[in-house]
């Protein structure tokens, strides 16, 4: 860049130094403004929420009076029949804006009020009774209650004829102005005549002197003070510290027993505006000097652009160039091993699963049929022959079973394609529980079911219904096999849909995620291959319904299969 003349120097130079000392001389006054104006609505502010609690004051000075002469009252405690005493108040309080209104009795204890929970309270020890009998004129009193928050009470003797008859209490909600207080930015407090905090936006200052509240949380130091002032630009040296941040104070007077208001603001409102300003101020003097740097150094700025984007454009390039040939190396690479591994995992995918869920679900009928084959021995070795064909017949129906697996298992792999028919639930599962009946009689487990009495019938497959059952249940068993009191439930029920839980208080799920997954199993090798949950999921989802798992909240694993239910007009159908 060609060097400047002292001609230019010198609007460069003259034109910063206007810009400083105009932003200077316009924070300084704006400030000065902007806080005189903040001050006086602050003070406006107060001066409404001064004539809003005097308005409520005096609002209710009234009404002790005037309920210290209802006939009603007087005749109530007169007589002690306070049956619609209770009533009468609460139709009162609807009609103006005290708190509650209570009934004293001439032992202080609450005969009626708005509030039915406080009868039976004893008030014979507080100042708003004692106070009361020693007058004849309304009292006002503010007692602080355990949540340190102030409550404040008109009170007034009742006289009969007979004399002394009771006090009434009148409270008045001035804490509905705290609520109203909380909804804006700045802290209020009301202080009584001794100077102690009454009312407050910040609970923990009620009971304290405004001295303690402010300095509860100081400013860690002047330093940190000198730092604050400094960072905002505050020319306007602050009233007080409030948690560490300085905020100008306004204080008023309340018109009621030597009341005193008070409100902290703080400047972020003023520095906001100031810095609008400010920021308009900063960005027109840069646009100035950015338009005179612009026509100082058009030309060079003009060839250094064209520069810049010529060497950006060939470093994006030849990044570009980079990351292609990288992405096709990895590519090369991935598809050389992809070709090599593909046909040999595709096979061996097929034929792993297939023989391992033909080994894991002909295990069972195999092992049944080895227990009854036993019996039969057992049988004719007794001269018992007609039993023994009984064994020979379920050994046959085994078979059957076994070639009905096999059939179901080919299809697996391949989508259903066989017709469905209506089968009752019922009855698949007590023939389930026939075929686990080898295994149930070698194992000491408390089987529970529940069953409804109506029928439950679904539209689906027998067989491998059947099949989902019994995955179901030698899981279960098998998840009880270290307790010495197993228990396995079996419920069905019928809803929306026909639900069958099966339930164990074994040693529960650890991987709920990859429970259904093919190959997936907890057992130790050779007791399981991982795919009767597989199969079993696979099944239900074919049937239109779900197979879902979760741990029970008192120990255990539950599992429950639910299925499309079939309405009995459809069955008729069917």
């Amino acid at each position: 860049m060609p060097s400047l003349s002292w001609r230019a120097r010198f609007y460069l130079f003259s034109l910063l130094v206007i810009a400083i000392a105009t932003i200077a001389v316009t924070n300084y006054y704006l400030t000065d403004r902007f806080t005189e104006r903040t001050r006086n609505r602050a003070e406006l502010r107060l001066v409404l929420y001064a004539g809003n609690l005097l308005s409520e004051l005096r609002q209710n000075a009234i009404v002790p009076q005037l309920l210290s002469r209802d006939p009603a009252l007087i005749s109530a405690l007169a007589s002690s029949d306070f049956t619609l005493s209770s009533q009468r108040l609460i139709t009162f309080k609807e009609e103006i804006s005290a708190a509650s209104l209570t009934l004293l009795g001439r032992d202080g204890r609450v005969v009626a009020s708005t509030d039915r929970e406080s009868i039976g309270v004893s008030y014979a020890t507080s100042p708003v009774f004692i106070e009361a009998l020693r007058s004849n004129d309304n009292i006002f009193n503010a007692i602080e209650d355990e949540a340190n928050r102030f409550r404040f009470f008109y009170s007034r003797r009742v006289e009969t004829q007979a004399g002394l008859a009771g006090v009434i209490l009148v409270e008045v909600d001035l804490n509905k102005f705290e609520r109203a207080w909380a909804g804006i930015s700045d802290a209020v407090l009301v202080t009584d005549s001794e100077g102690s905090i009454i009312l407050a936006t910040e609970p923990l200052w009620r009971g304290k002197t405004p001295q303690e509240a402010l300095f509860a949380t100081p400013a860690t130091g002047a330093i940190q003070r000198a730092i604050q002032a400094t960072a905002d630009w505050n020319t306007v040296p602050p009233d007080a510290y409030v948690s560490g941040q300085a905020v100008m104070r306004s204080d008023g007077r309340v018109a009621f027993r030597g009341w005193r208001i008070s409100s902290f603001t703080t400047y972020s409102s003023v520095r906001e505006r100031v810095n609008g300003v400010l920021a308009i101020e900063i960005m027109v003097f840069a646009i100035l000097l950015a338009l005179a740097f612009y026509f100082l150094n058009r030309k060079s700025t003009r060839r250094m652009a064209v520069a810049q984007e010529e060497s950006a454009e060939l470093r994006q390039l030849n990044a570009r160039l980079q990351r292609e040939i990288a992405e096709r190396q990895r590519v090369q690479e991935n598809l050389a091993v992809a070709e090599q591994t593909l046909a040999q995992s595709s096979k061996l995918a097929a034929l792993g699963e297939m023989s391992a869920a033909v080994s894991h679900e002909l295990n069972q009928p195999l092992a049944a049929m080895k227990t009854y084959l036993a019996g039969a021995r057992l049988l004719l070795n007794r001269n018992r022959p007609e039993e023994a064909v009984s064994s020979f017949q379920r050994i046959d129906d085994l078979i059957e079973r076994m070639g009905a697996i096999t059939r179901q298992l080919k299809s697996y792999a391949r989508a259903s394609g066989d017709d469905l028919a209506p089968v009752n639930m019922g009855d698949a599962l007590h023939s389930a529980l026939a075929m686990m009946e080898p295994q149930l009689r070698q194992r000491q487990v408390i089987i529970t079911r529940s069953i409804p009495d109506d029928d439950v019938v679904v539209m689906g497959d027998r067989v491998r219904i059947e099949q989902v059952m019994i995955n179901l249940l030698r899981n279960a068993l098998d998840a009880t096999e270290a307790n010495k009191n197993a228990e396995v439930d079996i419920i069905l029920a019928a809803g929306e849909t026909a639900s069958l839980t099966v339930r164990d208080n074994g040693v529960g799920l650890e991987d709920i995620e990859n429970l259904f997954e093919p190959f997936y199993t907890t057992k130790e090798p050779g007791e399981g291959v991982g795919l009767g949950l597989a199969i079993s999921s696979g099944i239900v989802n074919d049937l239109g319904g779900r197979l879902t798992a979760r741990n029970a909240a008192a120990g255990g694993a539950v599992f429950e299969m639910q299925l499309p239910i079939l309405s009995q007009s459809s069955a008729a159908a069917e």
